[in-house]
């Protein structure tokens, strides 16, 4: 009697695998188009275009998409596709700019909380708790109610409810450090322990921090879109993106779907672009993990 071999799904699993794999290197080459493209819109566009973003001309209002007019006219005549790029231009750097702040602050705090560990860390990770207890839109809108609207406000009030993540990944990444052979070689070498944190930790960690930022870039964007839809963001004269969307809801109800549909394509394309640039350098530093966008 002759024996079958038995069928197990392990094939299939792996060819699901190589065809993931296989089709990774297409979407990361859309992502790096997507990007560039944003990029290079947002620096050569002003200075190239010199149209004025803010000329109102009654003429043109609630024009549809045309030759002249590829995205349309707001409510007031001005060209849709430049104040989206200018709204974009403005998104990004509040995005880019709570990033980096936000991603400074949570790696200061988790670094020292890992390195010194005992009731330091303790009492920090406790703060963090507490600030992780409110939701982010809520103590966002907090913040910027005790200002006047701008941009540094907006700045600020994302920086100030984002750091968190980047603390605890900051915070774990320190404590898996100070495990390895290396640190106790260092240790016992008559290292102190700032010197330790300075020369070793903080250099190991700079790349999960970094992955940190890029991905923190989108959620900014949308949570700086969200303010300003609800008129605690940026001025109302500003471009931004939010303040597009929230500009052009009496156009949607009487049917002009461009004012809307243009500036809410402007936020979600490029912030899955980053996320997914971010997800494949994920995957590249830490190749065991699956990569998942985090928005």
């Amino acid at each position: 009697m002759t024996c079958e071999p038995l069928t197990t799904a392990e094939p299939a699993w792996r060819a699901h695998g190589t065809e993931r794999r296989s089709t990774r290197p297409v979407r990361v080459r859309v992502c790096v188009a997507l990007v560039a493209a944003t990029v290079l819109a947002v620096l050569l566009v002003p200075p190239l275009v010199r149209l004025d973003q803010q000329a109102v001309d009654l003429s043109a209002r609630l024009l549809p998409p045309s030759w002249s007019h590829p995205f349309g006219t707001d409510d007031v005549g001005r060209d849709l596709l430049l104040r989206c790029v200018y709204g974009l231009r403005v998104s990004l750097l509040v995005g880019v700019a709570a990033a980096f702040t936000a991603t400074v602050i949570g790696t200061a705090v988790g670094a020292t909380a890992g390195a010194l560990g005992g009731w330091a860390d303790r009492g920090l990770m406790r703060v963090v708790d507490t600030f992780s207890s409110v939701p982010h839109l809520l103590m966002g809108i907090f913040i910027v109610a005790m200002f006047r609207p701008g941009v540094w406000p907006v700045i600020v009030s994302v920086a100030l409810t984002h750091w968190l993540s980047t603390a605890r990944i900051v915070r774990a990444e320190v404590l898996s450090l100070r495990a390895r052979p290396y640190i106790d070689a260092a240790v016992s070498g008559g290292a102190s322990r700032w010197r330790v944190t300075v020369r070793h930790l903080l250099p190991a960690v700079l790349p999960q921090a970094a992955l940190a930022a890029v991905l923190m870039v989108p959620h900014a964007m949308w949570h700086e879109s969200a303010l300003s839809f609800l008129g605690l963001g940026l001025p109302t004269h500003l471009a931004s993106l939010g303040n597009l969307v929230q500009a052009a809801r009496g156009s949607l109800l009487a049917g002009q779907w461009w004012p809307t549909l243009f500036p809410g394509l402007f936020i979600i394309i490029p912030t899955l672009a980053v996320a997914g640039l971010a997800g494949a350098w994920r995957e590249r530093i830490n190749p065991r993990r699956r990569s998942e966008l985090m928005l």
